[in-house]
């Protein structure tokens, strides 16, 4: 299976992509880009300000200025504690209120979330109760998600509940169904 083949033909598509070196990540998300704007989406980039800052130079030499006009950064530090402290419902409301002109307008559009924790200490029992909202939202709202996660960092009990809260897994660069989702079963 070809995950840009995927989402040039569904829209509903939620991605756990467990990454290791900033090489290859930065070049999937790179093309997460590119194929997007290239299909005339908007791509919501939620993303750490240093990373974005080394992706920006080589968007401008990949993409028309019309094209650039389509791509929305949203600092990842400011998404995931935009309460104060890590909290699905707001995060949920803020990702609501940045594709709220998309959905309103009916543009489609796409969206990339890189997930980081500083600390082990970081809610880590939350963030299946976010994937199964965010899931949802996939569903509901129908646009393709990459959910990007060092892999080198997640404990197995993380990996576990990512691979029950993502239908679609990419490791480095394979891309297959997951075995263990379990939402779609849990929403019928």
């Amino acid at each position: 299976m070809n995950m840009k083949v995927l989402l040039e033909q569904k829209r509903n598509v939620h991605v756990l992509y467990s990454y290791n070196g900033m090489k290859d990540y930065t070049e999937k998300i790179l093309n997460f880009i590119q194929d997007g704007t290239s299909l005339g989406e908007y791509v919501v980039v939620i993303e750490n300000e240093r990373i974005y800052r080394m992706l920006k130079p080589e968007l401008a030499n990949r993409l028309n200025s019309n094209q650039m006009k389509l791509v929305h950064h949203v600092n990842n530090f400011d998404f995931y504690y935009s309460s104060g402290s890590y909290h699905p419902p707001a995060i949920v409301d803020y990702f609501f209120k940045v594709v709220k002109p998309y959905v309103e307008n009916n543009k489609p559009f796409r969206s990339w979330a890189h997930v980081e924790w500083g600390t082990m200490e970081d809610p880590f029992h939350l963030i299946e109760d976010l994937e199964k909202i965010v899931d949802g939202a996939v569903n509901e709202l129908s646009f393709p998600l990459i959910c990007a996660y060092e892999g080198d960092k997640m404990p197995e009990h993380l990996q576990k509940s990512l691979l029950r809260t993502h239908p679609y897994i990419l490791i480095d660069k394979e891309f297959n169904v997951s075995e263990h989702y379990t939402l779609k079963a849990n929403n019928k």
